[in-house]
């Protein structure tokens, strides 16, 4: 007879859980809370450390990625610098708007001007030659004028420019002619590929503006005891002034300034106006009125009068403010330069 096996190989008993390879996770999302004991739990699961090493290598990777954009930001910052600055050294880019070439323009259109506006009849094909290097080709000779009569102009000084666009633009010149400050707008055209200017349109002659309304300025209280004490020396510097005689000029000099006349060039008349403030003490700001005397150049003739009023002696009335300081019992002059506004 057949032995029967008396080892029963996996046995189980009603209810026990299925064996798995793989044991579960003790406190996984299907387990209850306290690992169960006995012969059917499963062993508690050691941490490898695996997942660990991955957050460490993840924080040292994001370190060294900090540290190289910190390093590339260093090194990037001066060679951006260094190369704008080259940049702005060479031939740099510039906007549009900026593009048009403003001072030599004005400078163009001025000299145009000075042509443009004196002619003479008699003088006509010197006009047109002298006005063919603004004009553009085809333009007339004389430009809008006619050929007759005579106009005279000087004084051209550059007053304001409207940018059209890059290539074009409208200067704006002051000029005198007679007893009349007016306004010249002149159309320039600027080709950028040659560099070169041409007027691109007839000029308009405008009507300047009024001078300014001034308002009268208060005038202080004046100290007439200082007034009557600076009036002689005063006259006496201006002398001097007038002859520029160094050594003389001198004596009216405050300690450790030096002063230099006009040499001759004009001569006292006399000191018409002195003002002088009541404040400040030993220095003290005077404005003084002075008549100078203006030669003609011309030789001393027998006549008593000369028949040419231009060759007669003219006066010419100026306004100086000076810094006086006393030393002692004397005033001397410590600085001179044009007056301010007058008091009125």
């Amino acid at each position: 007879m057949a032995r029967r096996a008396t080892v029963q190989r996996d046995p189980r008993i009603a209810g026990d859980p299925e064996l798995s390879a793989y044991p579960e996770e003790p406190y996984g999302p299907e387990s209850d809370g306290a690992p169960a004991r006995g012969r059917g739990a499963p062993g508690r699961a050691r941490w490898s450390g695996g997942g660990g090493r991955w957050l460490v290598w993840t924080g040292r990777a994001v370190l060294w990625a900090l540290i190289v954009v910190i390093v590339v930001n260093g090194v990037r910052a001066p060679f951006e610098r260094f190369t704008r600055q080259n940049t702005a050294g060479g031939a740099a880019a510039v906007p549009a708007d900026t593009e048009f070439p403003l001072s030599r323009a004005t400078s163009f259109a001025s000299q145009f001007a000075a042509v443009y506006l004196n002619f003479e009849a008699v003088r006509s094909q010197e006009r047109a030659s002298r006005l063919a290097p603004y004009l553009p080709d085809g333009a007339e000779p004389q430009f809008g004028w006619d050929g007759v009569g005579r106009m005279a102009a000087g004084a051209v000084q550059p007053y304001g420019t409207e940018i059209v666009d890059r290539e074009n633009a409208v200067v704006t010149l002051a000029f005198q002619s007679g007893s009349r400050r007016q306004l010249l707008s002149v159309p320039v055209f600027h080709d950028s590929r040659t560099d070169r200017f041409v007027v691109s349109g007839r000029p308009g002659i405008l009507p300047a503006p009024t001078p300014a309304n001034l308002p009268p300025v208060p005038e202080g209280e004046g100290d007439e005891a200082a007034e009557a004490e600076l009036r002689t020396p005063l006259a006496d510097f201006f002398k001097a002034y007038a002859a520029g005689d160094n050594a003389s000029l001198q004596r009216y000099a405050a300690a450790g300034v030096t002063l230099e006349g006009f040499g001759g060039a004009f001569t006292l008349v006399e000191l018409k106006d002195l003002a002088v403030p009541l404040v400040g003490g030993a220095t003290r700001e005077v404005t003084a009125t002075v008549v100078w005397g203006v030669p003609s150049g011309v030789a001393p003739s027998a006549e008593p009068t000369p028949s040419d009023p231009g060759d007669m002696s003219g006066k010419l009335e100026q306004a100086y403010l000076l810094t006086v300081v006393k030393q002692g019992d004397k005033w001397f002059v410590k600085d001179i330069r044009g007056a301010k506004r007058s008091v009125g």
